[in-house]
């Protein structure tokens, strides 16, 4: 593909409340065996991007350790690669990423030093699958200066969060909204976007000269009457990982037999970092009804509608119903677990009760489980 990959995963989202303390959104597990960014990763290698760059910044240190070996996504070739940044003090900055541009701006050299007529920009934290190259044919085909892919909304949806777009019957994008006050419109912005390298980087030096550094703000909203930019739109599967009842809600997605079948049996796959863990184990008295059960779990008791990632232990007479039990964690007997999610690493005591009642209830347990 003639283009380059740039992975925005360096922000961090507070509507994530205690789940964002240990790691970066775009590191959240997904059904039972992925992270967030796994599935970005996997569409720029399966849309054949040989050249992709990832932007952390905020509690990278799980995310850096997942993209510790590009071979997972195929991108350990002589020719490209998948380079991780992360913000660096130089001559010339001293700071954090300010914003999306302003991520760009600090690693424009990147851009620079790359010889592929088009980018294309992508948040980590979206589960979908999309083949870039049909993007990219849209934006050749519309002659557009920067294409955005866009996603209809079912209607009832809080698009507040997210920013709006209005388009003509050409596709071309006549308003932009970030995270309108009340939304107009049910179509909202994927967060990926296709534009010419070299328009790119004259966009992002013209910002930096401006001290402007948010790339929505700054460089769409504001050109949007100056330069032709189109929004492509995906119908497929997509969501996004903004807020504790989006994180669940795309978890409990997995559950249904047509989302599964769509991203792990049809082609192309999604990638991720593999573990060699033993397969789960169901041990005298343990009762499954319509959950994942990842790798290296062991499952003594009753487990109901949920989402059990890696390496978890469920004791006896324990009941899990409608909940997300993150890698590594231990519960005892006799424990009473709905609508909830509980933090990886977490030890729950035994005959212990935890339901969300009205919302999704966050359980974090701070034991001496992993003491130094």
């Amino acid at each position: 593909m003639r283009a380059i990959g740039i992975i925005l995963a360096g922000g961090n989202n507070h509507r994530m409340k205690e789940l964002s303390q240990k790691r970066a959104v775009c590191a959240m597990p997904i059904a039972g065996s992925y992270r967030s960014i796994d599935f970005t990763l996997s569409n720029m290698s399966n849309s054949h991007i040989q050249k992709v760059a990832v932007f952390t910044q905020y509690n990278a240190r799980s995310l850096n350790e997942h993209l510790n070996s590009s071979k997972w996504w195929d991108f350990g070739r002589k020719q490209g690669g998948l380079y991780v940044f992360t913000p660096t003090v130089t001559a010339n900055n001293a700071s954090w990423y300010r914003g999306t541009a302003d991520a760009i701006s600090q690693n424009l050299n990147f851009l620079k030093d790359s010889h592929e007529p088009y980018v294309v920009i992508a948040s980590g934290d979206g589960v979908y699958k999309l083949d870039f190259n049909k993007v990219l044919e849209y934006h050749i085909d519309k002659k557009a200066d920067i294409t955005v892919v866009c996603h209809d909304m079912e209607p009832g949806t809080n698009t507040e969060r997210f920013g709006t777009i209005r388009m003509n019957e050409e596709g071309r994008i006549e308003e932009f909204e970030e995270k309108p006050l009340q939304a107009k419109t049910n179509t909202v912005s994927c967060g990926i976007y296709v534009i010419r390298r070299r328009l790119l980087i004259d966009m992002i030096e013209k910002c930096a000269e401006e001290e402007r550094y948010d790339f929505v703000r700054d460089i769409l909203i504001r050109h949007k009457d100056m330069k032709r930019i189109y929004g492509y739109n995906l119908k497929e599967y997509w969501r996004n990982i903004a807020s504790v009842e989006d994180y669940y809600g795309t978890n409990m997605d997995f559950l249904k037999a047509e989302v599964r079948d769509y991203f792990f049996k049809q082609y192309p796959d999604i990638y991720s970092k593999v573990d060699d863990l033993p397969p789960a184990k169901y041990n005298v008295g343990a009762q499954i009804k319509n959950s994942l059960i990842s790798s290296g779990c062991i499952v003594n008791g009753v487990v109901e509608n949920s989402v059990i990632f890696k390496k978890s232990y469920i004791g006896n007479n324990c009941v899990i119903k409608n909940s997300i039990i993150l890698n590594d964690v231990y519960i005892g007997d006799n424990t009473y677990i709905e609508n909830c999610i509980v933090e990886s690493r977490d030890t729950i005591r035994a005959n212990s009760r935890f339901v969300g009642e009205g919302e999704i209830k966050i359980v974090v347990e701070h034991n001496e489980r992993y003491v130094l």
